[in-house]
């Protein structure tokens, strides 16, 4: 098909090719850039996007909205005829692969070759045991099938998922806010808060899409935190609040042990050591269903769980050096040991502050 895309009349301005890649990277980030609209509101199942494409024209784009609801491949499909646009001899860019079991919802693969597609690129294989092996299905109906990782966007975008079906862990999300000197912590008659409101409005969006926040004892002694998600315009998870204890009680008193706020408090008494780190985790994922795990604690346990490995993607709010100029990633100290393993994919100033967004094999496209 070569770069030459263009969208057909009803979807131009919907979005626009401008970029200089080829067709399958340019499509299969498209895919992704849908998938994450859904961010939030799919889990346990992956975030996926679709795109439907023939000589050039873009003629339907979906993607998974809700958990048990269509699949990305249906809602493109579904897209494409609300258009007057007819599917057969359509490629099909989606981000995982096609799904063939009857779960929530009937087998995409189904779909597809009920509508005559001819070509299916789909970025990431499915690792899970169920619905894993649609590339087969589709081949042996005489659908031409391609793995392709030109997009590294589409490509890490089920990074989630794929971490839990494959190890049984959730994938993990620090975040912490710091001073120019490196500091996590205020210094007595200094402000409580070390980020501004945007960042603190960026956290809270955060809270908002994972399934678990995770803290220490000594984090609800010291700061009471709610661990809620407050002033976002939607909230689309409510996630349990998980106290790692290291064999203490709550605080009496506390907001936690009050069980104020939005969202179950679980209390694990008996998680310390690293190798009880990873215990939780892996409970928090099999028995809570969680795929996204934030961390917001102190020093300490963050360093314990970076010491493990655990930690997967990584949000630092860095407050302004003394003269005010932002403080760069290259300027993080001490706390840089705690991102081994992790790529810096983007900073982005916040007021006077600076967002510095961390990931696992990084993100792009």
């Amino acid at each position: 098909m070569g770069s030459n895309l263009r969208t057909s009349a009803s979807i131009r301005g919907h979005y626009c090719l401008r970029d200089p890649m080829n067709a399958s990277s340019a499509m299969l980030s498209l895919a992704a850039r849908l998938a994450l609209r859904a961010a939030g509101d799919v889990e346990p199942n992956p975030m996926v996007g679709a795109v439907l494409v023939r000589d050039g024209v873009v003629l339907g784009m979906g993607h998974h909205r809700r958990f048990g609801g269509l699949h990305a491949e249906r809602e493109a499909l579904a897209d494409c005829r609300r258009r007057g646009n007819d599917p057969r001899g359509a490629i099909a860019f989606v981000t995982l692969e096609p799904c063939c079991h009857h779960g929530k919802q009937p087998p995409c693969t189904d779909a597809l070759i009920e509508a005559g597609v001819v070509r299916v690129v789909y970025a990431r294989p499915d690792p899970h045991a169920v619905s894993a092996g649609g590339a087969g299905v589709l081949e042996r109906a005489g659908i031409a099938c391609e793995l392709c990782g030109d997009s590294p966007l589409a490509t890490r975008l089920s990074d989630p998922f794929v971490k839990r079906v494959t190890t049984g862990l959730p994938w993990v999300i620090a975040k912490w806010a710091q001073t120019a000197d490196g500091r996590l912590i205020t210094r007595p008659g200094e402000a409580r808060w070390i980020s501004n409101e945007l960042s603190l409005g960026r956290v809270h969006r955060l809270r908002a899409r994972v399934d678990a926040i995770v803290t220490g004892i000594g984090t609800v002694a010291a700061d009471d935190p709610l661990l809620t998600a407050r002033g976002v315009r939607r909230v689309r998870r409510v996630a349990e609040r998980v106290v790692l204890t290291g064999g203490r009680g709550l605080p009496a008193g506390c907001k936690l042990a009050r069980g104020e706020g939005a969202g179950e408090v679980l209390v694990l008494p008996g998680f310390a050591g690293r190798a009880d780190l990873g215990a939780a985790l892996r409970l928090l994922a099999a028995e809570r269903g969680a795929t996204n795990v934030l961390l917001e604690c102190g020093p300490t346990l963050l360093a314990a769980f970076a010491a493990g490995g655990f930690i997967d993607e990584a949000f630092v709010y860095a407050a302004p050096g003394p003269d005010g100029a932002p403080t760069g990633a290259d300027c993080l100290g001490a706390c840089c040991v705690w991102l081994a393993g992790l790529t810096l994919v983007r900073s982005k100033p916040l007021g006077r502050d600076t967002e510095h967004w961390f990931r696992r094999n990084g993100l792009a496209g």
